[in-house]
């Protein structure tokens, strides 16, 4: 083929919580492959770094940050209405906001159990649902929702986070079933065990980390640029015709007992 059906020039991206960790890299890896792109946080020192960071990289006229709390439905339509009218149509969406809560369900407060549900599930359908009322007009879309292996598999301590991965599975089937036949295409991305500034604790936990190694078939914990290129192919015109799935991004971890 003649045309680079990966190449998203031109293209306006938003990607939530991508301050650090894997929404950077899949920030980083939509600018590379021209997007324009939103980075969006609470944090607004965090933020302004990880702003200043990518301009020098790709240059103002392509990277922009946008702080707006994601969990907040009027907030979000402030955001994302401002995406549309400062920097243009959005044609990506990146959902990646996401907390963790290490807590025996014995012990979880029904606050922290909602303060992770309302931050990794709430919030993607608030910001999917936003940017939908753009997209659907146009005909044209791609929203890409961040799950989890733990969207299949459980763990001790982590109920809320595994619930919310759980329903991030079928909150991007119910996004499908309404709005495919309007032209966009609503996918999502379980990364395994990632290697971030977030899970350095785990890596150093010489019994996690040796668990980790064993139950990953690849005999590795994945990395931040493992997840950029399943990201570019869920956005690009590649993927115009998967809907409604769940990539798993893990080293085969869940292939294998």
């Amino acid at each position: 083929m003649t045309v680079n059906m990966f190449d998203i020039s031109g293209r306006i991206a938003l990607v939530t919580g991508s301050s650090r960790g894997i929404g950077n890299a899949i920030a980083r890896g939509l600018a590379t492959a021209g997007a324009t792109v939103v980075l969006n946080g609470l944090d607004p020192v965090r933020l302004e770094s990880a702003h200043a960071k990518l301009v020098e990289e790709f240059g103002p006229e392509r990277i922009f940050a946008k702080g707006f709390d994601v969990t907040d439905a009027e907030a979000t339509a402030d955001g994302v209405a401002w995406v549309e009218r400062e920097i243009g149509p959005l044609r990506i969406l990146v959902n990646n906001a996401g907390v963790q809560h290490r807590v025996p369900m014995l012990d979880l407060d029904v606050a922290d159990w909602e303060r992770v549900l309302r931050t990794n599930l709430t919030s993607a359908f608030l910001v999917g649902r936003e940017a939908a009322r753009h997209m659907i007009p146009r005909g044209e879309g791609k929203i890409i929702n961040i799950a989890s292996v733990q969207t299949d598999l459980a763990r001790p301590t982590i109920a809320p986070y595994t619930a919310s991965k759980g329903g991030i599975r079928n909150l991007t089937r119910a996004m499908t079933a309404e709005w495919a036949a309007s032209g966009l295409q609503i996918n999502a991305i379980a990364p395994g065990y990632i290697h971030t500034e977030m899970t350095q604790n785990l890596v150093d936990d010489e019994a996690f980390n040796s668990w980790i190694l064993g139950r990953t078939p690849a005999h590795r914990w994945g990395t931040v640029e493992d997840i950029i290129g399943p990201a570019l192919w869920l956005a690009s015109d590649a993927a115009n015709f998967v809907n409604g799935q769940v990539v798993f991004i893990d080293g085969g971890m869940t292939t294998v007992v």
